[in-house]
C-alpha cells in the first residue's frame, strides 16, 4: 500500500493533529478563505459548458518583489497543502545561499491546495489530489484515482488560465509542477490540457520531484511498437484518446482545436534514489513515458536528501530547478 513521509513512524499522529487543528482554524475565519468555483470547458458552440462544482481551499500566494513576468504554479503531495509546501520550499536553498524567489524576484508563486478525499488505504479523509491505493504496486485498484484526478486537473486548468490572464494570455511564462502525489496531479493537468485545448502553445516548463505518473503502464502500452515522433501529432492524439477514454469520460470532449506544439514544453524530473516513500523506479518510468511524448525531458537522480530521500537535494537540486525556471 501507499505510505508516504506523512506516515513516518513518530510523526504521523503529530502532522495528523496539526493539520486537523490548521483545518478547525480555516472552519472558524470568514467564508473569504473558502474559494467556491465552478470549472468550465468550452463546448463546440463557443458557449461554456458546466462540468463539476466543486470546493477547493483558498490558494497560498507569494506575490513578486519586482514586476510580474512569471508565474509557478506548484502542486504539494498527499497530506500537505499549499503554505506547508510553500513554507518548506522556500526554506530550502541554493548554492547562492538564497531561496528560489530571492533567485527570481518577478516571479509569482502559486500554490494551490487539494479539497478533502477518502483515503481507501487508511479509512479517513485526508488532503490529496486523488485517492492513490498503492505505490509498492501502482497497478492495484487503479480505478480509484480516476475521480480525484478528474477533478483536480479541471481545478489546475482553471487555475493555469487563471494565472495566464494576468500575464497577457503568455503560457509561455507560466512553469506548472509538483512533488510525489503533486508531481502525478500536474503530469496529468498538462495532458488534460493537451487534449481539451486549452492551452495553447507550450508552457514555460513541467517539472516535478519524487513523483511518478499514474497510469504509465498503460500509456507505455499504448506507444509501444509503433513509430511515433515526440510531440508529433499522432502522439498528442493518442494521449489526449487515452485521457477521455479512461480518465475524462465523453463528457469532456470538445471541438476545440489542440495545438500539439504544447508537447515542445520543456520537462525536468528528479527523484532521489533512496527515496523510501516513492521509488525512483517509478520516477524513472515516468521519464521514460514523458520521452516517447514530449520533445524535451531531463532528469536528475541524487542521494542523501532530507526526509530521508523524499525531498530535493539542497544546495544542487535546488540549482538545477533555478536553471530550469530561468529557461
Amino acid at each position: 500500500m501507499y505510505v508516504d513521509s506523512y506516515e513516518q513512524s513518530g510523526q504521523r499522529e503529530k502532522r495528523r493533529e496539526e493539520w486537523r487543528e490548521r483545518e478547525r482554524e480555516r472552519e472558524r475565519e470568514t467564508e473569504s478563505e473558502t474559494e467556491e468555483r465552478s470549472y468550465l470547458l468550452h463546448n463546440p458552440k463557443n458557449k461554456y459548458l458546466q462540468i463539476e462544482r466543486m470546493e477547493f481551499p483558498k490558494t497560498h500566494i507569494h506575490h513578486p518583489q519586482t514586476p510580474h513576468t512569471h508565474t509557478v504554479i506548484l502542486l504539494h503531495g498527499r497530506g500537505s497543502d499549499g503554505p506547508e509546501f510553500a513554507e518548506e520550499l522556500f526554506s530550502s536553498s541554493t548554492s547562492k545561499n538564497k531561496n528560489l524567489p530571492s533567485c527570481l524576484p518577478s516571479y509569482r508563486w502559486v500554490f494551490p491546495t487539494s479539497r478533502d478525499r477518502w483515503s481507501t488505504t487508511f479509512e479517513e479523509e485526508m488532503c490529496a489530489w486523488f485517492d492513490a491505493y498503492s505505490l509498492g504496486n501502482i497497478y492495484e485498484r487503479q480505478e480509484l484515482q480516476k475521480e480525484g484526478i478528474r477533478e483536480s486537473v479541471l481545478y489546475i486548468l482553471n487555475t493555469l488560465e487563471e494565472e495566464a490572464r494576468l500575464l497577457d494570455g503568455r503560457f509561455s511564462h507560466i512553469y506548472l509542477g509538483g512533488m510525489s502525489q503533486g508531481m502525478a496531479t500536474a503530469l496529468w493537468a498538462f495532458f488534460a490540457a493537451t487534449a481539451t485545448g486549452r492551452i495553447q502553445g507550450p508552457l514555460g516548463g513541467l517539472f516535478g520531484f519524487c513523483g511518478w505518473l499514474p497510469f504509465a503502464q498503460q500509456l507505455e502500452q499504448l506507444l509501444s511498437g509503433l513509430s511515433l515522433s515526440p510531440g508529433s501529432s499522432q502522439t498528442q492524439s493518442l494521449i489526449s484518446g487515452f485521457f477521455f477514454d479512461e480518465i475524462a469520460g465523453d463528457t469532456l470532449r470538445s471541438d476545440q482545436p489542440v495545438d500539439c506544439s504544447i508537447l515542445s514544453t520543456p520537462v525536468f524530473l528528479s527523484h532521489g534514489a533512496d527515496d523510501p516513500w516513492v521509488s525512483v523506479e517509478l520516477g524513472r518510468q515516468a521519464c521514460q513515458v514523458l520521452r516517447k511524448i514530449m520533445v524535451r525531458v531531463d532528469w536528475q537522480e541524487f542521494t542523501g536528501a532530507e526526509g530521508d530521500g523524499h525531498w530535493v537535494k539542497e544546495p544542487e537540486g535546488f540549482d538545477r530547478i533555478l536553471q530550469f525556471l530561468e529557461g
